[in-house]
């Protein structure tokens, strides 16, 4: 039987961070702006005023304390509040195959290989920066990968989702070697003028090499990690949704077709949903929640990770058993599980089992029952 490990991950961080402190402020002098812009419809009550944010409110609903962005200043002005990209030229590489790299060449460093030996790429992530050439293509051409690539976008699942796709094509034969990449610019479809979700979002990119195990290299510098067996679900849901993209081109307010949740639904149709599929994949294994070291999940909400957790184990969770990143990361949309699992997969040991978990829009949930050797 073939047996498929994740051999090495990388993880590219953006400089440039925004406190709740700054975003705060940036979203309350918008506000501001717009309610003496509108005083007189305001008064007379043909439209609300807005509402100011505070760091307080965000951290309760979220736990999100900051977030990593590509261009701070475009979203911190009041004027403009998205991030300010200057158009690149074709010949240039593209803002997420430049996240692209610098995480894959870590994970070929810890893999112990070249990227040369790579012969399927699959950029899984949320939102693509163009519609084509697949943004997998260019990221294979750049870093010098053989094989194919393709994209892939199932919301905040990409990467699980990934995952399962590359187990498939390595059990099958098709392939020998796999690079997951998972370039996140988040910051690029939300709304920072909304005051429920300006805070929820930032940008990084993670990357995941995937092999059989006889193949792994002896210059390995990392953990290598089993998969032993995955789960996925879709259900669809209008609750989160993004409606940007070619065909409404000529909106007249193209904020209001980015990022939007219902909060409250999300959360209440959500949690028992992951907490059951993590508990089905570890019945179907035999396994049972004590025999998990970590639960590696999808970094979007400090109170819907804390649920899920105590869901599956009973209990609260340690910080082992639920590690988290969203205080300084944010939501990183696909990108977010493989953080906590790149920053803290050293705390097990051999032998351990860990489940990397992820779901959001669709809805989606993927989750990947892991053995370190």
């Amino acid at each position: 039987m073939t047996t498929v490990v994740i051999s090495g991950t990388g993880l590219f961080t953006p400089e440039s961070t925004i406190s709740n402190q700054e975003l705060v402020e940036s979203f309350n002098q918008y506000v501001a702006n717009y309610n003496s812009e509108y005083s007189q419809q305001i008064e007379i009550g043909e439209i609300q005023p807005l509402v100011g944010s505070s760091e307080e409110f965000i951290e309760k609903v979220s736990g999100i304390k900051s977030r990593h962005v590509l261009n701070k200043d475009g979203i911190l002005d009041p004027e403009v509040m998205s991030p300010d990209f200057e158009p690149l030229p074709d010949e240039e590489h593209s803002v997420m195959c430049k996240m692209a790299i610098h995480a894959a060449n870590e994970a070929f460093l810890q893999s112990g290989i070249q990227a040369e030996e790579i012969d399927m790429v699959i950029a899984a992530a949320s939102n693509m920066e163009r519609a084509y050439p697949a943004m997998s293509i260019e990221i294979q051409q750049a870093l010098g990968c053989g094989g194919y690539g393709f994209d892939m976008n199932v919301a905040c699942s990409s990467a699980t989702f990934g995952i399962k796709t590359a187990v498939d094509a390595l059990k099958s034969g098709s392939v020998k070697k796999v690079l997951v990449v998972n370039p996140e610019i988040c910051s690029g479809h939300l709304n920072f003028r909304n005051r429920d979700c300006h805070f929820i979002f930032g940008d990084v990119c993670t990357a995941i090499v995937l092999e059989v195990l006889e193949d792994v290299s002896a210059d390995n510098k990392g953990e290598i990690f089993v998969i032993k067996d995955s789960k996925l679900i879709t259900q669809y849901s209008n609750n989160i949704r993004n409606n940007f993209g070619f065909l409404n081109r000529t909106s007249e307010d193209p904020q209001q077709l980015l990022f939007k949740q219902n909060g409250r639904k999300v959360f209440k149709e959500v949690v028992p949903m992951v907490a059951s599929l993590i508990s089905q994949l570890l019945i179907d294994n035999q396994l049972n929640s004590e025999n998990v070291g970590s639960f590696w999940l999808h970094q979007a909400n400090l109170n819907m990770n804390m649920l899920i957790a105590k869901k599956v184990l009973g209990q609260p969770p340690t910080a082992k058993q639920a590690p988290i990143v969203l205080d300084e990361y944010a939501n990183t949309s696909s990108a977010g599980s493989v953080i906590a699992f790149h920053k803290f997969k050293q705390q097990l040991s051999s032998g351990d089992y860990g489940v990397l978990c992820s779901f959001g829009a669709g809805y989606s949930a993927g989750a990947v029952l892991l053995e370190k050797l």
